[in-house]
């Protein structure tokens, strides 16, 4: 044990830095699987805890007043009911701040779906303008129990009493109205009623809604919402940071264990003599493999509990959403179990890695085998030599006897640079000379201008030194010339120790591209997020304003006094409904934005847009709804008017989970002459403030205005730029302890053939070089493997995304061709650089330790 310990810290001492690298890249990479488990907690856990205590309904139907939902509760499978209750839509302000709601009149507080007060208290029959606010609402108005609404328009205001938790689908400004609980006495214009239904099996939820709507009829349903879209609301992108943390985080596991799995087998191959002492002492094969292993076992495990130690006492402390949800997740139950068992494995992973290359050392045999005299890679390939420009062959006509000469009909003189013309005929020319060793001759043939390279003997056939061949062995066609350059030697033996041991160069390739492929990735990422930021019109956000009037002059009244704005570059009228699907289990947003000769500037992804009757695009999400595609034709509901539209394209639509179809203004007058605009879209000059131009727009309006800010769901991705900062630090780690694996290899295995380079008089500047060029070109290879699979494989992830979240395919930016080539070529020069110290001390070694090394 004293003897393992002492080797322990021997090696130890000689790899400082690398063992430094290797603890903060298990470190990075354990706190991100960590990170990761908080967000997919917070963003699961948090919905379903208020749904299980407000014992949520699955399925909420609004309905029209004269609907009779007695027969709900004898559904099969309806457990329990909620309502039904009387719905108003409304307006609601306080300090400047205005909100669409549902005012939802109950006197009691309900048994299902009951809301969870977390602020005041609930509903006071001696207030009848008190009401309660869903939390999310309250958040966006900053309001606070005492304060008063108003209702912009009539002289009526409202008390909040109180702040409460709903497990309903939650307030989006613009999209969907918030909640407000209100005495019926409150709601005193219903405009419909609401019912929840409670099942006894939630899997059955679109039977449940086919059952409801054929007992109540189509046109008596509004609208469906369902728990599942709660939830996914609820999830939002806290899901997808979570899913981004635990995709890379496992990447960078498994870089981190290959990484460690090749430095060990570097070791080995390294330390063979030391290891054959340690057999000779008396070690047996499972104490030498126990040293490697247990080693970095115990690298890996002090990266683990630093990683959980800061996650407990310092994650609930980063600003933003990661720190709230490291607060939330160490509140839930499975807390305790996830921050053992997440290093643990990380840390078994990383020994499982290890475990070969350490049996591999334990195999080595106690007498040390002969090293061969040579190399196994074998001579330079023809196509090395053409990639490296070796040989660059030049066929230049040599006229012969009998031939007309240049200058005469015919002939055309051939000049090759840094080579004279060729002569007159029967004149010595320079391929006369005997540049080969053999004898010049007019006679018809070819002059050779050879080159000796040290990274070529003597071809079979040849005459001296050179490559220059005659005969049978090398025999030109007669008329030509052959021209060949003189390359570097440290990059002619660099490229050659870089790949000339085919399985361990393909090795070191691999292991050092999988970090920087997943940095390719990472930077994908980033790049799209830009392109949601900068560019929202191609993401499916052409307008940043969505208003509503409530009362005056008109749609053209409206559209003139929206126009008027210099920073207005168009409004286009529009209308949203509820309209059921085929088959009745769901409701989906149906728009008419815009008109045949002022269409809606549709962001496609696939077909073409809407201009003829009955046309129309739909988003991903509503195609997988109805398993269909472009070019097909659907039916729908609205109310009791059907609504038959042909897919003709497929937008990215970014709003309620891509179950949206859109067409023209006109195509759904054609349907309903009565139908008016309800709403505008506006498109701003670029440039223009959001905030400036709502706030003109509010104040030219008189209060009869509702203003918003289109959502854009980069705002919600804002702290992944920071995750894709840190994930790629942790990469760049596993990288560089990649990098200084590959670079200690060349350096020990340049050893042996130190003395023989010295011998044919390279210096120590070349030789340096030759390490240097062998790291630049594994990086190089490394750097351009990463790019050809780093880029589809990013655009297929992020596309996957976005089809599954039903934004829909066609949203992936890969990073500029100016930025790829300066992170490939600071990754290929700062290996080259890293590589330059360590390899001209080697090459400045002193006699005497180089013929110990060799021994």
């Amino acid at each position: 044990m004293r003897a393992t310990l002492r080797w322990a810290h021997s090696d130890l001492r000689t790899h400082r830095g690398e063992t430094l690298f290797l603890v903060l890249a298990t470190a990075g990479i354990v706190a991100s699987l960590l990170l990761a488990t908080a967000l997919f907690g917070y963003a699961t856990n948090p919905w379903q805890r208020v749904f299980t205590q407000a014992r949520g309904a699955h399925v909420w139907l609004h309905t029209d007043r004269a609907a009779d939902t007695g027969e709900l509760a004898a559904l099969d499978g309806v457990q329990d009911v909620a309502g039904p209750y009387p719905t108003a839509s409304a307006t609601v302000a306080v300090r400047g701040t205005r909100a669409s709601v549902e005012l939802r009149g109950t006197s009691e507080v309900p048994e299902v779906g009951r809301p969870l007060i977390t602020a005041g208290h609930w509903l006071d029959a001696d207030e009848p303008d008190g009401v309660v606010l869903e939390s999310r609402l309250a958040r966006a108005l900053l309001a606070q129990p005492g304060d008063t609404l108003t209702l912009p328009g009539t002289p009526r205001t409202l008390t909040v009493l109180g702040i409460a938790d709903s497990p309903e689908r939650r307030y989006r400004p613009g999209e969907q109205p918030g909640l407000v609980w209100a005495p019926p006495a409150a709601v005193s214009e219903p405009g419909g009623q609401v019912i929840g239904l409670r099942l006894t099996d939630p899997g059955e939820t679109d039977y449940a809604v086919q059952r409801a709507v054929t007992v109540l009829g189509a046109g008596a349903i509004g609208q469906v919402s369902t728990w599942e879209q709660a939830r996914a609301e609820a999830q939002g992108d806290n899901r997808l940071l979570g899913q981004v943390l635990g995709l890379f985080g496992l990447g960078a596991l498994l870089a981190a264990g290959l990484a460690v799995h090749g430095a060990i087998g570097t070791r080995i191959r390294g330390h063979l003599r030391d290891i054959s002492v340690l057999k000779a002492i008396g070690f047996t094969p499972g104490q030498v493999t126990r040293v490697f292993l247990l080693q970095h076992l115990a690298y890996a495990l002090l990266g683990a509990v630093a990683a959980a130690g800061l996650t407990q006492a310092l994650g609930s402390r980063v600003p933003g959403r990661l720190g709230d949800a490291v607060g939330v997740w160490q509140g839930l139950p499975g807390h305790t179990v996830a921050l053992f068992a997440v290093p643990a494995c990380a840390v078994l992973f990383i020994g499982a890695t290890t475990g070969l290359a350490a049996w591999r050392a334990g195999r080595v045999p106690p007498v040390p085998l002969p090293r061969p005299a040579a190399a196994q890679g074998g001579g330079l390939s023809g196509a090395a030599r053409g990639v490296l420009g070796l040989r660059v062959r030049v066929r230049v006509r040599v006229p012969r006897r009998g031939d007309r000469g240049a200058g005469e009909p015919g002939v055309r003189a051939a000049t090759v640079s840094g080579t004279p013309a060729p002569a007159k005929p029967g004149a010595p020319g320079p391929g006369d000379a005997d540049f080969s060793g053999s004898r010049g001759s007019n006679s018809p043939g070819t002059g050779e201008i050879d080159v000796p390279s040290p990274a070529e003997p003597g071809d079979p056939g040849s005459h001296g030194a050179g490559t220059g061949r005659r005969g049978a062995a090398g025999e030109q066609a007669p008329g030509t010339r052959r021209l060949e350059l003189r390359v570097p030697p440290a990059l002619v033996l660099g490229w050659h120790k870089a790949f000339a041991r085919r399985p361990r160069s393909f090795a070191a390739v691999a292991r050092l591209t999988l970090p920087l492929l997943l940095i390719v990735v990472a930077m994908s990422a980033w790049t799209t997020i830009d392109r949601f930021h900068d560019h929202p019109e191609r993401i499916g956000l052409p307008t940043a304003l969505t208003v509503r009037a409530e009362t005056g002059p008109g749609d053209r009244g409206t559209r003139a006094l929206l126009e008027r704005d210099p920073e207005v570059a168009a409004a286009y009228p529009g209308v949203e409904v509820a309209a059921l699907v085929p088959g009745q289990t769901a409701t989906i947003a149906l728009r008419g934005l815009g008109t045949r000769e002022d269409p809606y500037p549709y962001a496609l992804a696939e077909g073409r847009r809407a201009h003829g009757p009955d046309e129309a695009v739909a988003g991903q999400g509503l195609l997988d709804l109805l398993e269909v595609e472009v070019g097909d034709w659907v039916r729908m509901t609205v109310g009791d008017q059907p609504q038959v539209l042909h897919i003709v394209g497929r937008s990215i639509e970014p709003e309620n989970a891509g179950r949206v179809i859109s067409t023209s203004l006109d195509t759904l007058r054609e349907n309903d002459p009565r139908l008016e605009p309800t709403l505008h879209q506006l498109r701003l000059r670029a440039g223009a403030d959001p905030d400036e131009v709502a706030g003109r727009l509010a104040e030219a309006g008189h209060g009869r205005l509702d203003v918003h800010a289109v959502a854009n769901p980069a705002d919600g991705l804002s702290p992944l730029r920071g995750v894709v900062l840190g994930l790629i630090a942790v990469l760049a780690l596993v990288g560089l302890i990649e990098l200084l694996t590959a670079i200690g290899g060349t350096v020990r295995e340049s050893e042996r053939d130190l003395l023989a380079l010295k011998a044919i008089g390279l210096s120590p500047r070349q030789i340096t070089g030759i390490t240097v060029t062998a790291t630049g070109c594994t990086a190089l290879a490394a750097v351009l493997l990463a790019t050809a699979l780093g880029l589809p494989l990013a655009h297929w992830l992020i596309d996957a995304q976005g089809a599954s979240s039903g934004i829909g395919a066609g949203i992936a930016q890969a990073p500029s061709p100016v930025l790829l080539v300066l992170v490939g070529a600071a990754a290929v020069l700062g290996a080259a650089a890293l590589a330059a110290v360590p390899a001209a001390r080697a090459a400045r070694r002193r006699l005497a330790d180089t013929l110990s090394a060799v021994a």
